[in-house]
């Protein structure tokens, strides 16, 4: 699982969580719990399984530098399990990867000696870029997926008689702007575009008026 989740920056309740735990319970299974995106909720609170009872010994809960701090480049992570499955993964990784640079370690100890206040600095421009996007959307009534967290929305533009990919490539061919087709993610969001909340506030903010205008005379083309 992945919560706050990409695409669709929905976070998952407790309700969700236990729900999941309990099926690996009943079901003697193994949970990966993807929570890179944990230091960016906007609504709500993030909720590891492993914190949940009998839990901590079959989840294993992957955390990175790239969304908490801002090094994305760097390729570094981790994985919180239990002593036997790390022992397995750590013999995986020995014959899958060749190291992290030293350069890349020492600026990750640096971030990570931050603490909370560095990764609340992080995460201030998405809150921000994230708050202002969905006021946008719901003045110009494009519908989206309701989010919780993370640098993401998930727009949904079925209205317009387009899939997601042949908006993305209208979009891209006619006005330079780039987002993600729902398609990319799998059947279930076909109909769907995801934008990253990733450049300067205006850029973001001009670009979404703009998917806005095409999604408005598609769907009046459409209708």
């Amino acid at each position: 699982i992945n919560s706050p989740n990409n695409p669709t920056g929905v976070v998952y309740t407790r309700d969700t969580i236990d729900a999941i735990a309990g099926v690996c319970r009943d079901s003697d299974m193994f949970l990966i719990s993807d929570e890179v995106y944990e230091t960016q909720v906007w609504l709500g609170e993030h909720l590891s399984p492993r914190q949940l009872p009998d839990m901590a010994d079959r989840t294993m809960v992957i955390g990175s530098m790239s969304k908490g701090h801002a090094m994305t480049g760097s390729r570094l992570g981790w994985i919180v399990a239990a002593a036997e499955v790390i022992e397995h993964l750590a013999n995986l990784s020995t014959h899958t990867t060749y190291g992290v640079p030293g350069f890349i370690q020492d600026a990750a100890l640096f971030a990570l000696e931050q603490g909370p206040d560095f990764e609340a600095r992080i995460a201030a421009p998405f809150r921000r870029r994230h708050h202002l996007i969905q006021e946008i959307l719901n003045k110009r009534g494009l519908p989206f997926v309701p989010s919780g967290g993370a640098m993401y929305l998930m727009l949904d533009i079925r209205a317009s008689g387009l899939s997601g990919e042949a908006f993305a490539h209208r979009l891209l061919d006619e006005n330079r702007i780039a987002a993600m087709p729902g398609e990319s993610f799998g059947e279930a969001a076909a109909g769907h575009l995801r934008i990253a909340l990733t450049i300067d506030d205006e850029r973001l903010a001009d670009a979404v008026r703009t998917i806005c205008d095409l999604y408005d005379t598609m769907r009046e083309a459409a209708a």
